[in-house]
C-alpha cells in the first residue's frame, strides 16, 4: 500500500488547482477523524479521501469516468477497498452501490467539506475557527446556500452511526486542525 508521502506525490502530479488539492485534504481529514472515530484503519481511510479526486480535472466534462480513472491509476498500489470506495463516491455515473462504512463515509464526507468551507468563507473573519456545529445545522437546512452540496450525501452519515450533528461536529474539528493548509 502506498504511504501517505507517496499519495501526496500522486496527488500533486495530477491535480493542479488548489481548490481541488485542499479539497482533497480536507476530505482526507474528515476520513481520518471517522476512522478514529469508528476504530477503522486510519491509514487507509485517510488515503481514500486523499486519492479519491485526483482524476477530476480529467473527467470533469465526462462525469462517467471520474473514480474509473483514478482505479486505473491507483491499481495494484492500493487496497481494493480504497479504489471501490472512489468508484462509490460517483455512484450515480460508475453503477458502483456504497456497501459499507467506508464507501459512505467517503461520500458523506467528500459532502460535508464543501458545506463547512461555504460556511467558514461566509463567516467575518473567513475563517474556519468561527464556524460552529449550530451554524452548520442551519446551513445545513437551508437549502439556498450552498445549493451544490448535496445534502442527501451528507446525510449518509446516519449509516455511520451517527447523527447529523455528530457528524458535523467531527467533520468541523478535523478540517479546524488543519486550518492553516486550508487557508482558513
Amino acid at each position: 500500500m502506498l504511504s501517505r508521502d507517496e499519495a501526496i506525490s500522486i496527488v500533486n502530479n495530477y491535480i493542479k488547482d488548489e481548490k481541488l488539492l485542499k479539497h482533497s485534504l480536507a476530505v482526507e481529514a474528515i476520513m481520518r477523524a471517522l476512522a478514529r472515530r469508528l476504530r477503522k484503519d486510519e491509514d487507509i481511510w485517510g488515503l481514500t479521501g486523499l486519492l479519491h479526486d485526483i482524476d477530476y480535472e480529467y473527467t470533469q466534462e465526462n462525469p462517467m469516468e471520474h473514480g474509473i480513472m483514478t482505479c486505473k491509476i491507483l491499481d495494484g498500489l492500493v487496497p481494493d477497498e480504497i479504489l471501490r470506495a472512489i468508484k462509490a463516491h460517483n455512484y450515480k455515473y460508475t453503477g458502483q452501490t456504497p456497501i459499507d462504512l467506508l464507501d459512505m463515509a467517503l461520500i458523506a464526507s467528500d459532502a460535508v467539506s464543501g458545506l463547512i468551507i461555504a460556511t467558514a468563507l461566509v463567516m467575518p473573519s473567513k475563517k474556519l475557527s468561527e464556524v460552529k456545529v449550530e451554524t452548520l445545522m442551519d446551513k445545513f437546512k437551508d437549502k439556498s446556500f450552498a445549493r451544490r452540496v448535496d445534502r442527501k450525501k451528507i446525510s449518509m452519515c446516519q449509516d455511520l452511526g451517527l447523527t447529523l450533528e455528530e457528524f458535523l461536529d467531527i467533520s468541523l474539528r478535523s478540517l479546524q486542525s488543519i486550518s492553516d493548509k486550508l487557508g482558513l
